[in-house]
C-alpha cells in the first residue's frame, strides 16, 4: 500500500500509526508495520476469541493443546509423552505435569506401551474425546466468524502468503504420522 496509497478498504488503527511515524520519522521505511502491526492486532483478537471460547468448554489453552495432539493422532488417540512434546512446545517436566492434571480430571488416561512395556503412552478418554470434539467444533466456527467477510479465494491466497512469512520461523517437527 505505502504511506501515500488510500487503504482499500477504509482507515484503520495501523493506517494511523504507519501514517503518524512516516510523518515524524521520514527516514524510516515504515512498511513492514502494515503487516506485522496487523498481524500483531489480530493475533491478539484471536488470542481474546480463543480463550472465550476454550472457557466456555472449561479447558485452559493447554489441555485443548494436549488433547488435540491426541484427537489428530486417530484411532487409538495415544502418544508417548515425549512424541507429545514437540506439538506442544513445553519441557518434559511441564508436559508430566500436565497429563498429570488431565489424568486428573478424567481426561486421558496412562497406559503401557503394547509395543514396549517399559514406555507409558497417554491415551485420550472418551470424555477428553467429547470435550475437544465440542471445544474444536465452537472455535472452528468462531474462528470462521472472523474470515466471514473474505472471499474464499482471498482466504486461500493470505493462507499461502502467511505461510510464506512463518516458514523460516518453523522447523517441521519430528511426528508420528497419523494412522
Amino acid at each position: 500500500m505505502g504511506a501515500d496509497a488510500p487503504p482499500a478498504h477504509g482507515e484503520d488503527e495501523v493506517d494511523r500509526i504507519v501514517a503518524a511515524w512516516a510523518r515524524v520519522r521520514p527516514d524510516l521505511d515504515v512498511a513492514p508495520l502494515e503487516v506485522l502491526s496487523r498481524v500483531t492486532r489480530l493475533a491478539h483478537h484471536l488470542d481474546r476469541a480463543r480463550a472465550s471460547t476454550f472457557e466456555a468448554h472449561d479447558l485452559e489453552r493447554w489441555e485443548f493443546d494436549v488433547l488435540a495432539a491426541l484427537r489428530r493422532q486417530g484411532p487409538p488417540h495415544a502418544l508417548t509423552p515425549s512424541q507429545l512434546l514437540p506439538q506442544t512446545l513445553v519441557t518434559s517436566g511441564t508436559m508430566t505435569n500436565r497429563i498429570d492434571r488431565l489424568a486428573g480430571r478424567g481426561l486421558v488416561a496412562r497406559r503401557a506401551d503394547p509395543s514396549d512395556r517399559r514406555l507409558v503412552v497417554v491415551e485420550l478418554t472418551e470424555a477428553g474425546r467429547g470435550l475437544v470434539d465440542a471445544a474444536m467444533a465452537a472455535l472452528l466456527e468462531r474462528e470462521a466468524s472472523f474470515l466471514a467477510g473474505m472471499p474464499r479465494r482471498d482466504r486461500d491466497r493470505l493462507a499461502d502468503l502467511l505461510r510464506t512469512l512463518v516458514r523460516p520461523f518453523e522447523t517441521p517437527p519430528d511426528l508420528p504420522t497419523p494412522r
